[in-house]
């Protein structure tokens, strides 16, 4: 069993280009300052993160302490999401839309104090959480041009970081063409051409892009982004207004809310929270108050 004052800390060795293992030693320290013993997780995988994490929470540990990016907090989410074990977040990534999202801290060493004062306090604050099938999320469900690009770099071995990404994007933007989706929202079907579709639990995604601007984690309910069918020229020009949310102006982008989202599109795959969750057809269900959090804003 964990002891009373046990927290799991779990660091991701290539979160933020290795920034992630450099900050474990001012993370633990935050920890021990207020009084916990914290544990290391150095999991060298997202299956082995995941395993870990759970490990600690069937354990007891008191909180689950996410090193990283948005990455890290998917593979943390699989073990708290649905348990009343508290999620701090400590961003060291290149997205950390999650931390965004929640007002949280930027810097992850205020991070890291805030989640131990809270701990401490028994402060705490609670969120909804989306489930696809046995896999958690937290921020947004992607499909379409997104996640074509996602699976094409992916798929890539070179070049390396960011320019894969890019060379990805350039290539898909190529063979761009609108594909025939079902969309179900609590029961309501329509079937439309799109080129992407996002359901936001959270606004933001890949990085700080505002796909789902009104999305709010307490509501119970999605927020669905239907881009329509659209030239590449479109595309290219809706794309920098993601970063203000100024694109769900657009003729060609639609909004809807709801609980259960049902998505049926073949040859496509789901991605969630930057990770690949599901091929299509999948379902996305909002799970009210499933996530626990510390650290973070509170209202």
């Amino acid at each position: 069993m964990s002891a009373p004052g046990d927290v799991a800390v779990l660091v991701s060795p290539l979160a933020g280009r290795g920034r992630g293992a450099q900050l474990a030693v001012e993370v633990l320290a935050a920890f021990r300052d207020a009084g916990f013993t914290p544990r290391l997780l150095d999991a060298t995988s997202g299956a082995a993160a995941e395993r870990q994490a759970r490990d600690a929470v069937a354990a007891g540990t008191r909180a689950v302490v996410a090193v990283g990016g948005d990455g890290t907090v998917h593979a943390a989410l699989q073990a708290v999401a649905g348990t009343t074990t508290p999620l701090a977040l400590v961003p060291a990534g290149t997205g950390n839309d999650l931390v965004r999202a929640l007002g949280g801290p930027l810097d992850p060493v205020a991070a890291a104090r805030a989640a131990a004062a809270d701990l401490e306090a028994g402060i705490n604050r609670t969120m909804d959480a989306g489930r696809s099938g046995d896999r958690w999320w937290a921020t947004v469900l992607c499909c379409g041009f997104d996640s074509a690009v996602s699976d094409r770099a992916n798929r890539m071995r070179w070049p390396r970081g960011r320019r894969r990404y890019d060379v990805a994007v350039l290539a898909e933007l190529a063979r761009l063409r609108p594909r025939e989706l079902t969309l179900v929202l609590d029961g309501e079907s329509q079937t439309l051409p799109i080129t992407m579709v996002a359901v936001g639990n959270t606004a933001w995604y890949g990085g700080g892009m505002k796909i789902c601007p009104g999305a709010d984690p307490t509501d119970g309910l999605f927020d669905v982004t239907v881009v329509g069918a659209s030239t590449r020229l479109e595309l290219m020009r809706t794309k920098p207004r993601l970063t203000e949310g100024t694109h769900v102006g657009h003729p060609s982008v639609s909004v809807f809310r709801a609980s259960r989202v049902e998505l049926s599109c073949p040859g496509v795959t789901t991605y969630a929270d930057g990770e690949p969750v599901a091929p299509l057809p999948a379902v996305a269900e909002c799970v009210p108050g499933a996530l626990t959090v510390i650290g973070t804003a509170r209202t």
